[in-house]
């Protein structure tokens, strides 16, 4: 399942990506932090900060180590970071 799911990111099909995560999760299947890490990643990739911070979220609850925390990390600086002057412009 992982490999198809970064193949499909690789591939620039995040729809297709979140499509796939969600059937399995509502068919049952286990979700891994990995798993909600790309999931986090292809929601992202969408542009949705928001899902993409709770599936971060969701896979530092199941491993403190997964690569979502560097990732949550990174879109928090992103999403905290702007130049108030540029609004005024």
């Amino acid at each position: 399942m992982e490999q198809k799911v970064r193949d499909l990111l690789e591939a620039s099909r995040a729809d297709d990506a979140i499509t796939l995560l969600e059937g399995f999760r509502q068919g049952g299947g286990k979700m891994t932090d990995t798993l909600y890490y790309l999931q986090g990643n292809a929601w992202r990739k969408k542009g949705n900060w928001q899902m993409a911070i709770n599936n971060y979220l969701e896979a530092i609850a199941l491993n403190p180590e997964s690569p979502a925390k560097q990732a949550l990390e990174i879109a928090n600086e992103i999403l905290a970071f702007y130049n108030k002057d540029m609004y005024n412009q």
